[in-house]
């Protein structure tokens, strides 16, 4: 199984985060210009702390239990989803190749790949698509971009979702997933340079957008796990505690404002490493500014980040809402629930968006 596949269906999407598994379901509502989307079912069920490290899934019986727990607690009768997967074994690229048929692509794709990998790993050890991004005539060059990710990474994942008793019928990768609900809600003006940022427990993904058109995609090794360890360091409370704390609920003994140094020192440096990722891109791509940055993920919402985010880089920060476009159908979903889930199921929606053979 590629990480792409080419039959035509809208798949309940799956997002297994390291610390919770979102599961959204969108009806298609309308036809071509006039097409949008009705929420159908959106839930979420914890993955119980190291279940999944770095990415990497530790205890499969966990992750499975809880994929099986949310499709049950919402009712979702289809079993047919996509799922997604991101990380240090997972890498995009985008390579501009001269202009050529689909067979002669397929295998130069081939020997770029090779300069993917870590040394003593190869192709035998990697899962690997395309995707050409554009055709340009006017200079000969078309546009690619590789996806890789380790086997045995994406097969840990699949057998949990099957474990679970569904079918994973799309591999997508999350900065993909992102970007797909973006242009589906159609925020962006053709001139703008937008930052796409997911804050997840253990890894940041972004993609930046260049008149809309997606250039660079990173996974950063940074993640709101940062927040829940400094206030256990600092304030001796638990992990649960913590998480109530970054919440900005009172917790054993403590209060929001009490911790909000601990939380402010972590998103300093939370600012650092996405400002170094920025100024990377700004000069690879040769590009002189950033309009705007829109945060998802479940730990974007931590508070103080934003105005952290936006006093440090000097640039508007905002949560980005992937469901402003999309239509509740209010007999399956609680509009309330809907709003408190808000940016961290940005993923989850853009699965949610995919049909198999997507590119």
């Amino acid at each position: 199984m590629g990480l792409f596949d080419n039959k035509k269906k809208l798949l309940v999407g799956l997002d297994i985060g390291s610390s919770c598994v979102k599961v959204c379901e969108l009806q298609s509502v309308g036809k071509g210009g006039n097409q949008r989307y009705r929420l159908q079912k959106l839930g979420v069920a914890p993955v119980p702390h190291d279940a999944i490290v770095d990415g990497d899934i530790m205890d499969s019986n966990a992750v499975s239990t809880a994929i099986r727990q949310v499709l049950a607690e919402q009712k979702i009768k289809a079993r047919e989803v996509a799922v997604s997967v991101s990380g240090q074994q997972v890498m995009v690229k985008k390579v501009t190749f001269p202009l050529m048929s689909p067979a002669e692509l397929a295998e130069s794709v081939r020997w770029e790949a090779e300069s993917f990998f870590p040394a003593g790993q190869g192709l035998d050890s990697y899962a690997l698509d395309f995707a050409v991004i554009e055709e340009r005539p006017g200079d000969g060059n078309m546009d690619v971009v590789l996806v890789a990710c380790r086997k045995d990474k994406m097969e840990a994942y699949l057998t949990c979702v099957a474990q679970a008793g569904a079918k994973p019928l799309l591999v997508d990768v999350d900065v993909f997933a992102l970007q797909n609900v973006y242009e589906m809600s159609a925020m962006g003006a053709r001139d703008e340079v937008v930052a796409l940022v997911n804050v997840g427990a253990n890894f940041t993904n972004m993609t930046m957008l260049v008149g809309n058109k997606s250039v660079f995609w990173r996974d950063i090794a940074w993640g709101g796990h940062r927040f829940t360890d400094k206030l256990m360091e600092d304030w001796g409370v638990s992990r649960e505690g913590a998480e109530l704390l970054k919440q900005g609920q009172a917790a054993e003994g403590r209060t929001p404002e009490e911790v909000e140094p601990s939380l402010s020192a972590i998103s300093d440096s939370f600012a650092d490493e996405l400002g170094r990722t920025i100024d990377f891109f700004r000069s690879s791509f040769k590009v002189d500014r950033l309009d705007r940055i829109l945060l998802s993920g479940g730990s974007s919402k931590v508070a103080g980040l934003t105005d952290i985010l936006g006093d440090r880089l000097r640039v508007s920060v905002e949560r980005f809402n992937p469901f402003q476009l999309i239509e509740l159908d209010e007999r399956s979903v609680d509009p309330a629930a809907v709003r408190e889930i808000g940016c961290s199921a940005a993923i989850a929606v853009g699965l949610a968006l995919r049909q198999v053979g997507d590119r």
